[in-house]
Formats: C-alpha cells, sequence, structure tokens
C-alpha cells in the first residue's frame, strides 16, 4: 500500500531540496510541493505567524521511519512536522509505478 507522507518547510528552495533527494535516492515515487500556506503555532513560548511550503511526499508502506529520518537530516527547522496519512485504497496501476520506483 502507499504511504503519504505531510510535511513543511520553510521556503520553496528548502521542500525542492528535500522533494528531490527523497526522489534521487528512491525513497519516494513522488513528492508534490504546495505553496503559500500561511501557518500559526506557538514555538518557545511566542505565538509564530509563518508562511511555509507543504511537501506530500508518496512511498510505499513501511519507509516513515526512513524518510522521517532523512527530513530531518536535511530539514532547517529543529521539530519538523512529519508524519504520514493513512491511505485506504490506491489504484492498482499507480500502485504498482510508486512499488517500481522505491528501492
Amino acid at each position: 500500500m502507499i504511504e503519504l507522507v505531510y510535511t513543511v518547510c520553510a521556503s520553496k528552495e528548502e521542500a525542492r531540496m528535500i522533494g528531490k533527494s527523497l526522489v534521487r535516492e528512491k525513497r519516494c515515487a513522488c513528492v508534490n510541493i504546495i505553496p503559500g500556506m500561511e501557518s500559526f503555532y506557538f514555538w518557545e513560548g511566542e505565538l509564530v505567524e509563518d508562511h511555509e511550503v507543504v511537501l506530500l511526499i508518496k512511498s510505499i508502506q513501511g519507509s516513515f521511519t526512513d524518510l522521517a529520518n532523512r527530513i530531518k537530516e536535511l530539514h532547517s527547522y529543529d521539530v519538523p512536522a512529519i508524519f504520514s496519512l493513512a491511505c485506504q485504497e490506491a489504484d492498482k496501476q499507480y500502485l504498482a509505478w510508486v512499488n517500481d520506483q522505491v528501492k
């Protein structure tokens, strides 16, 4: 089954660097970059208003730990948001393609 991993980056450049690295290293089949997200959160006791870039990472089930570790190595945040989203079903042809892309 497909594992969909979500994370955000501080800039489009960082998102592109992480996304390209993950695809080149065959850790995932595809990364979608969605710029222009506005975020509000508390960090070190202060309310932060920030613009971030979303990455949706498509890989195979069981790849989360590897992806999370690699994202942390490349990421500028001290504590990046990294989590997987449940995928109940996937098109069989697309699933076959994803499986073929990830080592």
